[in-house]
């Protein structure tokens, strides 16, 4: 009995292990379990790998528009910029171009009448004057005598469609005179201005490049023409000038021209110290290292780096350069009336009936010369801030 349970046993024991047998080997099979437990990380993994490039790609396209709309500036071209934020210096630019254009492009559509031709078409004026009259009786009775007079020359003629601006008190069209006038005067002014800064370049750039001795003779020269009272020294040239028989046309020019002479020591100075800053910077040991002439370094090398100092001078200067041609004028010295310029316009106003009642005669040129001074001071304002480099605007 015992051996045929122990044969049951056996037999319930073979045909029950393989199904109890079998679920273990499918947990126990390490390939099968080890590439389920590596894929499960490996795709972990690939999230963040996935999430991490989309920074990166998002990186990539903000740095790709940025790097689009850099825009590479020249020097002169941020120099524009901060010029032209300015509203003065706007105002200043644009009222310069339209005076240049009144002057030079003027007369070509208004030619009714010549500077210098005088207007005889005829004029009639009319003198009033009171009388009193006394009675034998005593009684007295006043009335008013009306005299008529006829003359050739137009003159002192109120504004017309014939003359928009009047005429003067020697029958010129105001209108035309003020055209022609302000040629004279800018053109003179851009005159003296130049020949001032051509002295002062070259003088100033020979002191500040050798030094020594030269660079001491030369600021002494300076200070001397810097001691000297220039308008009254140009009232006693215009003197001689007209004491020597100069023709009147071209005794404004003289004076111009002697004025420049005078002047140019502020531009040498300004030059002198912007090069003794200058030559000592790198490029110019480089310049010297290659063997360049003098000449070459000076103006080539050190005075285009000081050509922003100068124009801001120039653009300031003009200003000073009007007033004085205008008031060499007014007192007589400039051109003369047949050959209108504005300060001879304004003398007119000595006569007290024509500074009374006749405004378009000398009111016109005055408010001519403000506009062109502050014009060119707006300018000069304008250029000296958009040349600074630390100015931030």
């Amino acid at each position: 009995m015992e051996n045929e349970k122990i044969t049951s046993e056996l037999d319930e024991i073979k045909t029950a292990a393989p199904s109890e047998i079998s679920e273990p080997l499918k947990v126990a099979d390490p390939t099968e379990a080890a590439a389920e437990a590596i894929a499960e990380p490996t795709e972990a993994i690939a999230e963040p790998t996935e999430a991490a490039s989309e920074p990166t790609e998002a990186a990539a396209e903000a740095d790709e528009p940025h790097d689009k709309n850099v825009k590479l500036m020249s020097p002169g071209l941020m120099v524009l910029r901060r010029f032209f934020r300015s509203k003065l210096s706007i105002i200043g630019l644009v009222t310069i171009v339209a005076l240049f254009l009144f002057c030079w492009l003027g007369p070509l559509f208004y030619t009714q009448w010549d500077a210098s031709v005088a207007d005889y078409s005829g004029k009639v004026e009319y003198s009033y004057k009171d009388i009193t009259v006394t009675r034998p009786d005593g009684t007295e009775y006043s009335f008013v005598q009306v005299t008529e007079t006829g003359k050739d020359l137009n003159n002192l003629a109120e504004p017309s469609a014939s003359h928009p601006l009047g005429t003067d008190k020697n029958g010129y069209d105001v209108l035309a005179r003020l055209m022609y006038g302000g040629r004279i005067s800018l053109v003179i002014s851009f005159l003296a201005v130049f020949i001032i800064t051509v002295f002062g370049v070259v003088f100033g750039g020979i002191a500040g490049y050798f030094g020594g001795i030269i660079d001491n003779v030369i600021m002494r020269i300076c200070d001397v023409l810097m001691c000297l009272p220039g308008f009254p020294i140009l009232l006693i040239v215009g003197t001689l000038i007209e004491s020597w028989g100069i023709d009147l046309q071209y005794r404004i020019y003289y004076l111009m021209g002697f004025l420049t002479l005078i002047s140019w020591s502020g531009t040498a100075r300004l030059v002198r110290g912007q090069i003794l800053s200058l030559r000592e910077q790198e490029y110019m040991v480089a310049a010297e290292a290659m063997g360049y002439s003098t000449g070459r370094k000076i103006f080539k090398h050190l005075v285009p780096n000081v050509m922003p100092q100068l124009i801001v001078s120039m653009t300031m200067s003009l200003g000073s350069m009007i007033l004085y041609e205008a008031s060499l004028s007014y007192l007589g010295l400039g051109a003369p009336e047949k050959y209108a310029a504005w300060g001879t316009m304004i003398n007119a106003a000595t006569d007290s009936n024509i500074l009374k009642n006749f405004f378009n005669i000398w009111g016109p040129p005055g408010l001519c010369i403000v506009l062109a001074v502050l014009a060119f001071n707006f300018v000069g304002d304008g250029l000296r801030d958009a040349l600074d480099p630390k100015m931030r605007r």
